[in-house]
């Protein structure tokens, strides 16, 4: 209901917890839909994947304070540079499922 009309700021808890790959896919293109049409998304979750996909700005959270803040990329500057190094990147089973149900999930 809370999308219902178009809210200028909205706040969600934790709105993929339990929900299969297509959902989930779901929910981030909601997600970005209303961020991209001047929504501030207030965004709560424990999946970090979805806090770099989703987030412009990352606050983390460590025994009920706020320890760091800031976009993905300040919060890369805090860490050394990468190393390069050779990984063979065999697929997920989230990824499998995607390709067998004919889904591409959109980042």
């Amino acid at each position: 209901m809370s999308l219902v009309g178009k809210p200028q700021l909205i706040f969600l808890d934790e709105p993929t917890t339990g929900l299969d790959p297509e959902a989930r896919i779901e929910v981030w293109k909601i997600v970005k839909e209303l961020a991209g049409n001047g929504t501030t998304v207030f965004l709560t979750t424990q999946y970090l994947e979805e806090a770099e996909q989703l987030a412009d700005r990352i606050a983390i959270l460590h025994k009920g304070k706020i320890i760091v803040s800031g976009t993905l990329g300040e919060l890369k500057k805090l860490f050394p540079p990468a190393k390069v190094e050779y990984i063979e990147k065999q697929p997920t089973l989230e990824e499998i499922f995607l390709a067998i149900v004919g889904k591409k999930e959109e980042k």
